[in-house]
């Protein structure tokens, strides 16, 4: 696992592309037992080289009731983008992740990942990847059909604050059932 982790964190497929250069954010350990499958770093996370140390990090964070000390141990969560480098800025946010990196990364860190018990996957990419085309808005709502493997949420972006204003059954009834799930698995 270190070795491939070296290895994606070295990787310069698409150095072209990105506007600040490649800085791969990827966590995880063989023991790992939740995986979190997002989007791609933002910048604030780029310059840090700390996943997931940004507005949205603090929300998801609230989002999993966990702290930051079980959040950032890999015993505890994995964490694999759907691309691993800052990809810029779009009109309303992030560009969309970079789509070499989960061809060509995902698989390989998956054959390590031997103690994983739930991937929850944040934002659109991340949902349609694993589980085809689809609103969000409705695999968030329908999440128990993808259970006991996977975990369909929003990202939470300080950008989507809008959705959630117009969902307040997520944070409401789908949230404590998320952090009770949580609670089970890092017991």
């Amino acid at each position: 696992m270190k070795e491939l982790l070296a290895e994606i964190r070295n990787c310069r497929l698409c150095e072209q592309h990105l506007p600040l250069g490649p800085n791969p954010i990827i966590e995880a350990a063989e023991n790992s037992k939740i995986v979190l499958i997002s989007q791609a770093p933002g910048k604030v996370v780029h310059e840090s080289g700390i996943a997931w140390k940004d507005q949205s990090g603090k929300k998801l964070r609230e989002w999993l009731g966990v702290d930051e000390d079980t959040f950032y141990s890999t015993n505890n969560f994995a964490i694999l983008p759907m691309g691993f480098c800052y990809p810029g800025k779009a009109k309303t946010g992030d560009a969309p992740p970079r789509k070499e990196c989960a061809p060509l990364w995902h698989q390989p860190v998956w054959k390590h990942l031997e103690e994983v018990k739930l991937k929850i996957l944040i934002g659109a990419y991340a949902a349609n990847y694993y589980l085809g085309p689809g609103k969000l808005t409705e695999k968030v709502r329908d999440f128990e059909q993808f259970q006991p493997e996977f975990w369909p949420v929003p990202h939470p972006s300080p950008v989507n604050r809008f959705w959630r204003a117009k969902n307040p059954w997520f944070e409401q009834e789908i949230i404590p059932k998320l952090q009770l799930k949580i609670q089970e698995i890092l017991r």
